[in-house]
């Protein structure tokens, strides 16, 4: 038995997509998020979980057959190599470019790049600057 830990933040507790072709997503999610030293679980049972994050093959029992819609998705980065890195480890395991590393309009020092992951969903990588989240994580820990 594997004893796993997961981090939740304060606003959201957690994200679930469901993907229709979920190796490709697994692949894709690993190394992406691996860019941004964000841990990943598998399980058995066509899941990928990553504290807020949830990945799940349309075959799980939960999402009993449907596929959520395209949505858009935004990482933190504790600097501008960390976009870099989220948005070359991307392109590299599946994901499309949907707009290369740079600084964007939506406030000064705002450095992001956006991909498309297997399922077309608009994900990016984003550094605001140097700042500390506004709150700690809460553990979880299970074992599977």
């Amino acid at each position: 038995m594997e004893s796993n830990t997961l981090h939740r933040g304060r606003l959201i507790d957690h994200i679930l997509l469901v993907v229709e072709d979920f190796e490709a997503s697994k692949n894709f999610y690993t190394a992406v998020l691996s860019a941004l030293e964000i841990p990943v679980i598998t399980t058995a049972n066509e899941y990928l979980l990553a504290d807020e994050l949830v990945v799940a093959s349309r075959h799980s029992p939960e999402a009993a057959g449907k596929l959520t819609g395209r949505h858009h998705l935004a990482f933190q980065a504790r600097d501008r190599d960390m976009v870099d890195a989220f948005y070359h480890a991307a392109l590299t395991h599946g994901g499309r470019d949907n707009g290369a590393p740079g600084e964007r309009h939506y406030h000064p020092g705002y450095y992001a790049a956006f991909v498309l992951d297997p399922q077309g969903n608009n994900i990016e990588a984003v550094y605001h600057g140097k700042a500390k989240r506004s709150a700690g994580s809460v553990a979880i820990s299970f074992t599977q």
